[in-house]
């Protein structure tokens, strides 16, 4: 995000809020293998589950038997498998299986409905207020509230939804569920939810809480470990002007300070207009190496005490008068420790993060790994899909055509850094300086954008009614990391928009953030607020709230009123768009490989992990990008920070971007003027599967074609 990539999936769509939530060729080829081998989907979720003092068959049967009895014939399919849903989830604590389904057992189709609407308005302010707790203990650790303390940390890191899927099974209401509404598989959801009304889809996601009993502790190991590594990422910074080029010369003013990989990555984009832009590209890219291979020196991160030349990885001490005057104290610095690496601090929590997910295996019977969840669960993609979807997009012959244009544009041939060339949009053509002089002075504080949210919706064609709705309903604070969207989970709470905001305002980097969060809040407000059955809240998955982000981030430029929609503009989007999408679909790629290591070899080490990395960083490389921007064994594909901070997120943004051009290919039908209602008719539809909601926004499933459609038509355009 960053400005783009820059939406941890806990603070986008809640994750932190209830643990039991449902989110939703030849040996080198770097495609990673296929998933984890793993139970069928098709049988039901309960003939996979184990548990503990479960009834034998005989007694079930009978006890089935008997309800079918009582309730009469047409129910026994519902008996049949409600019973063996709570069955396979009930523990001997529990107490009596068969006493609890006689009592609770519901024929009555009027009682049944008025159960599905009380679970829904109680479940609700549960997921709210326990999402208002978590983000008020997080307050500090999320935002610019100053130095944190000690306490502040240990505050963040408490997650108060742990116990709660607990105490909803303890209490029997996740077990009045389960009896009474079905745990549908993903192939029921992808073949027969098109025909399923919306209660129905309610039932279905009402179910989908329940299909796992993770115990409390274990899924407090997983917040302290998600938590760490976010710790980790929103402190990792540089301050550039004591970052020395190739010739050891300062080439970036005092006081700036950029987070890896975030802002390091967009001062690549921004630094095209530089004059010094390819010296300053050339030496972030070095430093970005080093940070993926560990061997960045310890004393450079986040101090401006010392100077650091990442090509000979020489570290001194900053000379008096080049030191920041506001520079923090930090920890006494010993000269002849300047040049010790860092430890492998970035894979030592990259394994905890696996770690602490395998311990919630056992206990997911339909989806037994980390990697079989975020698919299956959260994305209802299947991984094989995913890959080949990227493998087409990363390895698509177009990609070489729109790298002539680059290279004609740039008059030079392609380099490593290249990655993220961004001469394709109109921002291409304004200097950081400029841009930067613009957004401080319109926006100096997080308020000053929240001020402007009405006017800045308008611009984005929503009716000025609607536009004030909106605005009264998102709130806008300073971030200590590079920013991110956290949801509000029940009505009449309020999303957050964070973006950093720095002493002198509000930065091209930060406002760029901003105009993507604002994205990510402007359907919040709508799959909360307008969706109907609030079981239903959200988007299909993280994917699907990132592209209609990116709707409006690419607007960005056209907001501050320094470029007018129009036809060659349309065309250069477009190719900015497939360029961004080849740019973040290796980075997915080495990510799913690197869980698949990590699942594989539970043992691995620190320095075993980031080798491992290094080499697949390499491998994708050498295999999808050398052939266009050169280099060989090129590590910039290992350093985007999500790695470390969430769990096998990266995916969603390629995925977002696919999103994105079937929704633009969508919105360029449309009258002018139409943003505004279809985003609001695409974003209340719900938490659907994801080819449903696709087929409802833009009348044809998920896929690759519209984004390849539309680069190809541009390149003819452009040619």
């Amino acid at each position: 995000m960053q400005a783009r990539f820059n939406c941890p999936v806990a603070l986008v769509r809640g994750a932190l809020v209830l643990s039991f939530l449902v989110t939703s060729g030849c040996e080198e080829t770097p495609v990673p293998r296929g998933p984890v081998s793993g139970p069928d989907l098709a049988t039901p979720v309960f003939a996979r589950a184990t548990a503990t003092a479960l009834p034998s068959d005989d007694k079930l049967t009978a006890l089935c038997s008997e309800l079918v009895q009582k309730h009469g014939e047409a129910q026994r399919l519902r008996i049949e498998r409600g019973v063996r849903q709570v069955a396979a989830l009930w523990r001997k604590d529990d107490g009596d299986l068969a006493a609890f389904v006689r009592e609770h057992f519901i024929a009555d189709d009027k009682t049944l409905t008025a159960t599905a609407n009380r679970l829904q308005t109680a479940l609700e302010q549960v997921d709210g207020h326990l999402n208002e707790i978590s983000r008020e203990l997080r307050r500090p650790t999320d935002t610019d509230t100053g130095p944190l303390s000690a306490l502040d940390s240990l505050l963040g890191s408490i997650d108060p939804s742990v116990h709660m899927v607990e105490d909803l099974f303890q209490g029997k209401v996740g077990f009045v569920v389960l009896l009474n509404f079905p745990l549908t598989t993903l192939p029921e959801r992808l073949v027969d939810g098109e025909k399923w009304t919306r209660a129905q889809w309610a039932q279905a996601r009402l179910t989908q809480r329940f299909s796992r009993r993770v115990p409390a502790d274990v899924q407090q190991k997983i917040t302290e470990a998600v938590v760490a590594g976010e710790r980790y990422v929103a402190s990792y910074n540089l301050f550039m002007h004591h970052l020395l080029d190739e010739k050891g010369r300062r080439l970036w003013p005092k006081g700036l300070r950029l987070i890896s990989h975030w802002n390091l990555r967009d001062e690549i984009r921004a630094d095209y207009a530089d004059a010094e832009g390819l010296s300053k590209q050339h030496t972030i890219a070095r430093a970005m190496e080093r940070i993926v291979e560990q061997s960045i020196p310890q004393a450079v991160i986040d101090n401006p005490r010392v100077d650091w030349n990442p090509f000979t990885n020489q570290v001194t001490l900053a000379p008096g008068e080049e030191v920041e005057a506001d520079a923090p104290a930090g920890m006494p610095l010993q000269p002849d420790k300047l040049g010790e690496r860092e430890p492998d601090r970035r894979y030592e929590l990259l394994l905890s993060q696996a770690a602490t997910q395998r311990l919630a295996d056992p206990y997911s019977p339909s989806a037994k790994t980390l990697i079989e969840r975020s698919f299956q669960l959260s994305r209802e993609i299947p991984e094989e899909a995913v890959v080949r979807m990227l493998a087409e997009v990363c390895g698509s012959p177009l990609i070489k055509e729109v790298a002539k244009l680059a290279e004609k544009q740039l008059g030079r041939k392609l380099q490593p850094h290249d990655l993220w060339f961004a001469g394709f949009r109109p921002r291409g053509k304004f200097s950081e300086g400029e841009l930067d002089a613009l957004t401080r002075k319109r926006y100096p504080t997080a308020q000053a954008f929240e001020s402007a949210l009405p006017s800045i919706l308008q611009k984005l064609d929503f009716a000025p009614d609607k536009a004030k709705f909106l605005a009264e309903h998102i709130r806008v604070d300073a971030s200590r990391g590079a920013g991110h969207a956290m949801q509000a989970m029940r009505r009449g709470d309020f999303p957050r928009l964070r973006t950093r905001v720095g002493p002198l305002g509000m930065d091209y980097k930060g406002y760029n953030i901003a105009v993507h969060e604002l994205g990510h809040n402007v359907e919040q407000v709508f799959s909360l607020y307008e969706v109907g059955e609030t079981l239903l809240a959200g988007v299909p998955n993280n994917a699907f709230t990132e592209a209609l982000a990116f709707v409006f981030q690419q607007r960005d430029i056209a907001l501050l009123g320094l470029s007018k929609p129009d036809e060659q503009a349309n065309q250069r989007r477009i190719l900015a768009d497939f360029w961004d999408t080849w740019e973040i679909g290796g980075v997915a790629l080495v990510e799913i490989a690197t869980w698949h290591y990590m699942y594989d070899h539970p043992q691995a080490t620190p320095a075993e992990l980031r080798a491992e990395v290094v080499r697949l960083a390499k491998q994708t490389w050498n295999h999808y990008y050398a052939p266009v921007l050169g280099g060989k064994d090129v590590l910039l594909l290992g350093i985007y920070s999500h790695m470390i901070q969430n769990t096998l997120y990266l995916p969603d943004y390629p995925i977002g971007h696919l999103i994105a051009a079937q929704i633009e290919e969508h919105l360029a039908k449309q009258p002018p003027g139409s943003l505004g209602r279809e985003f609001e008719r695409m974003a209340k539809f719900g938490q659907v599967t994801p080819d449903l909601w696709l087929k409802n926004a833009t009348g044809a499933p998920l896929s690759t074609a519209p984004l390849l459609r539309m680069t190809e038509a541009a390149l003819k355009a452009a040619h």
